[in-house]
């Protein structure tokens, strides 16, 4: 969620758009042939599935049939029932209009280790994983999705979503956390249910973004990359979960206005050097880039899913937007939406190790920024920053604006495979719950006060020095807000019919 991007000084970059992102609009390696096959293996598995009869205690009466039940699919979306989280939908219903989306899958966040277990917290409810895990078998659901989010040191740039575990604490996270998630979603009872598991958000770009000797350096950053628990963290949680028959890890990958700097300049590159970190995981703790489904972008963030109006690399009064000093939106950033940056990210990622079969998740909950300040099309000024300006349909003041973003809206419901390198549209952050609270308020979960969620606040280097664009009057981070949702169902896009 952290812009974490150096403003490049004028004549950094050379004119001339860099080459190796000239291509990524073409259409990437994913053959039509292989999702057909996907598609295919995705049936198939869905039969054996409805054949495989569970007895009370949690064993399969057939192992052979549970092997076949657990064998992986290219795409675990493709064709698939995606679990409806009931605690989210049930505060969804409750909601003047609420109904329309109340239906629509969400992640189920396991934020802390009493999560796992149900805590009566407002953030899980009494839920805990098994309870989700059992409902999803219960009710016919093909798909559940478990955000993996308690490394110690959490979130090192900022404090609002900061964890219960300090900085040092990697053998509890281990043996407290990710071990006792493996022994549940292990079980025999849920051999038949494809479980995606999204990797701690937050985590490994920072160690590339806001690190010395970096003007966005934080001390709590600087730690995590030098004990390296961050590495170790999910490095053991993709090895130990990845090693699943029935499992699908999807690894946080920021955004594009966090890491879509890439640079020759190791000052100003986010993009090749965030690749090249995750690349460096393999190997670790066992895990292998099998263990790895894909990535996720934009996770609980607000970056456009695409600027339909105006490319980045547009020649707007006389030389490419990309490459204007003058262009604070912008600023240098090789990218202007999900869609671009996700395509060349898993372009460097494959570069750097990973299968050529992976695959990204966009999270599209509160992206969609309709309503009365949404554009129609593209400005006809000649001067840059008021064509961009009024161009764009991502309305934050900043791109490193992250925290309970005023006037968002809904974006792509939930589906599967809407482009050849996109496994699914998907809504992790489930929509209404706060990214941090407006001012100081005592928890005891860890989580802390974060200036970026004071609507007064002025800003930091992280985002330019702007001002925060967060709502007033929001509880801590995972907590309801009535008004954040009213506002993401009044500004969706797509419209809800």
């Amino acid at each position: 969620m952290r812009l974490g991007a150096l403003p490049h000084p004028p004549g950094t970059r050379g004119a001339a758009p860099r080459a190796d992102y000239e291509g990524r609009h073409m259409t990437l390696s994913r053959s039509r042939s292989k999702r057909l096959a996907a598609i295919a293996a995705a049936a198939l598995t869905a039969a054996t599935v409805g054949a495989v009869a569970v007895t009370t205690a949690g064993a399969a009466e057939n192992p052979a049939e549970v092997d076949a039940a657990q064998a992986k699919v290219d795409n675990p979306y493709e064709g698939a029932n995606v679990y409806v989280n009931p605690i989210w939908a049930e505060n969804a219903a409750a909601e003047p209009g609420g109904e329309a989306i109340a239906d629509q899958p969400t992640g189920v966040w396991l934020d802390r280790i009493g999560a796992i277990e149900g805590n009566d917290s407002p953030t899980t409810g009494s839920m805990g994983l098994r309870d989700h895990l059992d409902h999803a078998v219960a009710e016919g659901y093909d798909l559940i999705q478990v955000v993996i989010y308690n490394l110690p040191g959490r979130d090192c740039a900022a404090l609002a979503s900061n964890g219960e575990l300090g900085a040092d604490e990697i053998d509890r996270y281990k043996s407290e956390y990710i071990d006792p998630i493996v022994e549940i979603q292990s079980d025999p009872a849920y051999a038949g249910l494809r479980i995606v598991n999204v990797i701690e958000i937050d985590s490994l770009p920072n160690l590339v973004t806001n690190v010395s000797p970096r003007a966005t350096a934080t001390p709590e950053c600087d730690e995590m990359k030098s004990n390296g628990n961050y590495v170790d963290g999910v490095s053991y949680a993709v090895a130990e979960l990845g090693a699943l028959a029935n499992t699908y890890n999807y690894i946080d990958a920021g955004h594009h206005g966090w890491i879509g700097w890439g640079d020759t300049n190791p000052e100003y590159d986010n993009f090749n050097a965030s690749a090249a970190l995750f690349g460096s995981l393999i190997g670790e703790n066992g895990m292998t880039a099998d263990h790895v489904a894909g990535f996720i972008s934009n996770t609980a963030n607000y970056s456009a899913l695409e600027e339909p109006y105006w490319e980045v690399d547009q020649n707007v009064g006389g030389q490419p937007l990309n490459q204007n000093p003058e262009l604070p939106w912008v600023d240098w950033n090789d990218f202007n939406n999900e869609k671009d940056f996700t395509e060349a990210f898993r372009t460097e990622l494959v570069a750097n190790g990973f299968n050529d079969s992976i695959g990204m998740l966009i999270d599209t909950s509160r992206n969609g920024w309709g309503g009365d300040y949404r554009p129609s099309g593209p400005s006809s000024s000649t001067d840059p920053v008021t064509f961009v300006d009024e161009s764009r349909i991502d309305q934050r003041i900043q791109k490193g604006n992250w925290c309970n973003q005023a006037g968002a809206g809904l974006g792509e419901r939930p589906q599967a495979s809407p482009e050849a390198w996109i496994d699914a549209y998907v809504w992790i952050k489930p929509p209404g719950e706060s990214d941090g609270s407006s001012e100081l308020i005592d928890n005891d979960e860890g989580k802390g006060f974060d200036e970026m969620c004071d609507p007064d606040y002025q800003g930091n280097p992280r985002n330019g020095n702007n001002p925060s664009g967060a709502r007033d009057d929001m509880p801590i981070s995972g907590h309801w807000s009535s008004e954040q949702f009213q506002e993401l169902l009044q500004n969706a896009y797509p419209p809800l019919s």
